[in-house]
């Protein structure tokens, strides 16, 4: 009966990707805005138009695109986590693809010089610590400064169908996280964009002359499996769902199968006892170079299945893995790393797992934020509910 009802689970969640349109392949609502204009293109490997790169398309329609913004892990090939990036040259077309993963994370003013709009296509994963947020604030602000308008094309939030997670406080604002929002959100990259700017979130007060192209067939309850990986270590749905719960662990010393064949779908480290299932991180290369627990046999969970078999299990955090691996190993002082509060966008989720809480506790310390937040959303929908 189990693999029944996850052949029907999956053949639901591809009957919805046929009904869906994301807002790049609706080209009939912005091509011919485009036309006759020199266009940046903000874009990474996810920017297809069905298996066409969303660039390759604008060239082959003879639109003008002057310059390529990349993200972190690049723009054509993805690269490791966290790892610099340089300016390049686009082999396929010739474009020049600045990287805004490098020693800048914003584009200057010369970047955008007789730029007349942006174009703007990455996929999200919902979860506000994913670095892809934080570029499309910077983008934001420098067409802001610039009076350049930008084009986003939508596409949907695969953690979209519910809200999570403590508030992020000022004061641990960083490129893992700039806004106050919770750590899932349960808004698409385009009305996140439409929150920044009408929640005043960018610099100085600027706004963005923004459009969003909306998607097609889509609300906040849809189940869209992800045409291609978002980003180098999200391999499978499983680990784009897991890893709101399991990224916390990048602030500790428990590794989350970085450098195996299942990141973000395990955890485990070599000192955690108890525990059958064991794997080990070695270095990968294009996706984690050197991983927390490298070359080391680490005890844990495999998780790599969890979502197919709990799927009542969707829609929350888990915080029980955390507070399991952190008694098991808590008596070492350095579990939590100073990253740790940047992720939770607090100290108190640290406080509250060293006093030992239990889950059911700490997560009553989050429904005021979530009260206040899910008002500002409201403000922002362009799907249904």
């Amino acid at each position: 009966m189990k693999h029944i009802s996850i052949i029907i689970f999956c053949l639901i969640w591809l009957n919805l990707n046929a009904q869906l349109k994301t807002g790049a392949e609706r080209t009939g609502a912005y091509f011919l805005l485009l036309q006759h204009k020199e266009i940046a293109v903000v874009a990474n490997p996810t920017s297809l138009i069905g298996n066409v790169h969303l660039v390759d398309s604008l060239v082959h329609a003879k639109i003008k695109v002057s310059v390529i913004f990349s993200p972190e892990h690049g723009f054509r090939k993805f690269s490791e986590a966290g790892q610099p990036i340089g300016n390049s040259i686009d082999s396929a077309t010739g474009i020049p693809v600045i990287s805004l993963y490098g020693k800048k994370k914003k584009p200057l003013p010369i970047d955008l010089n007789d730029i007349d709009l942006v174009l703007f296509d990455l996929q999200d994963v919902g979860v506000r610590f994913y670095t892809y947020l934080s570029t499309l604030s910077y983008i934001m602000e420098a067409c802001a400064e610039k009076n350049i308008p930008m084009i986003l094309l939508d596409r949907p939030n695969p953690n979209g169908f519910y809200i999570d997670g403590p508030v992020m406080e000022e004061q641990f604002a960083s490129f893992a996280g700039l806004h106050p929002v919770p750590v899932v959100y349960g808004l698409t990259i385009g009305e996140y964009a439409q929150m920044i700017n009408g929640e005043g979130w960018l610099q100085k007060g600027v706004i963005c002359d923004l459009q969003v192209i909306p998607l097609e067939n889509y609300n906040h309850q849809s189940r869209y499996l992800l045409p291609a990986k978002p980003s180098p270590n999200l391999g499978t749905m499983n680990a784009v769902y897991l890893y709101p719960s399991l990224c916390f662990f990048e602030g500790t010393q428990v590794s989350v199968g970085r450098g195996t064949p299942t990141p973000f779908e395990v955890f485990g480290h070599p000192a955690m006892k108890g525990f059958a299932f064991s794997f080990m991180p070695e270095s990968v290369k294009g996706s984690t170079i050197n991983p927390p627990c490298k070359d080391k046999l680490c005890l844990g969970l495999d998780l790599s299945n969890f979502y197919l078999t709990h799927p009542r299990m969707f829609g929350r955090i888990n915080l029980s893995w955390l507070i399991m691996a952190f008694k098991d190993l808590g008596s070492q002082p350095d579990f939590f790393n100073e990253y740790f509060d940047k992720l939770a966008g607090n100290s108190s989720l640290r406080t509250q797992i060293l006093q030992g809480l239990p889950e059911s506790e700490i997560r009553k310390t989050w429904e005021p934020g979530i009260i206040k937040f899910k008002e500002i959303r409201k403000k922002y929908l362009i799907y249904d509910e």
